[in-house]
């Protein structure tokens, strides 16, 4: 299925379960859930719903550790991808790379594999630090004072972290949900400088 079909990577949901399970047990999964007005969880690799996964980050942004929540998931949704999606070859050679040749090479990986975590909403790599996320399905009709892309953030974070370099740190300088144009994603090294290109 295409992005424009409106579906979303199973991830979206299925790593936010495990972390919520692991806080809270079956019983506040099952009210997550009802709050999200979902009957199932996904299984598989198949896509699902951009809507189903919007309609899970909208209940959870509701509970008062949503933050850790959505971090931990992220972290977890990356984990995922380190295990099952990119070669062990590949993670080898970006690992032995100098930071500023990795991070090219990441960050166009990550572009070509968008759909799975952008949906019908459009991604840019701006540059080999520096995402956008226009129309993102996750937050779209959302209104809030500050960024909620948490998990996107989180998810970038780790892959840049383990195969990039470990000081890496993502941050959401702009969110559509707080009246940006889009969603940006900064990648930066240290002690919160920019990387550079």
């Amino acid at each position: 299925m295409s992005a424009a079909a409106g579906v979303i990577g199973p991830n979206a949901v299925l790593q936010h379960a495990a972390v919520i399970r692991r806080h809270g047990g079956e019983a506040r999964l099952a009210a997550l859930m009802a709050a999200a007005a979902l009957d199932r969880l996904p299984t598989g690799d198949a896509m699902i719903p951009e809507a189903e996964a919007a309609a899970l980050h909208r209940a959870l942004r509701t509970a008062p550790d949503a933050e850790a929540l959505e971090r931990e998931a992220g972290t977890a949704t990356a984990d995922y991808i380190l295990a099952h999606r990119i070669p062990a070859a590949a993670q080898r050679l970006l690992k032995a790379l100098p930071a500023p040749l990795a991070a090219p090479l990441l960050s166009r990986a990550i572009a070509r594999n968008a759909w799975t975590f952008a949906g019908s909403g459009s991604f840019e790599r701006c540059t080999s630090w520096t995402f956008a996320l226009r129309d993102n399905p996750l937050v779209r009709g959302e209104t809030s004072v500050m960024p909620l892309c948490v998990w996107h953030a989180a998810v970038f974070e780790r892959l840049y972290r383990v195969l990039v370099a470990p000081d890496c740190r993502c941050r959401e300088t702009a969110c559509a949900a707080a009246g940006a144009a889009e969603c940006r994603f900064e990648i930066s090294r240290g002690r919160g400088a920019q990387a550079s290109r």
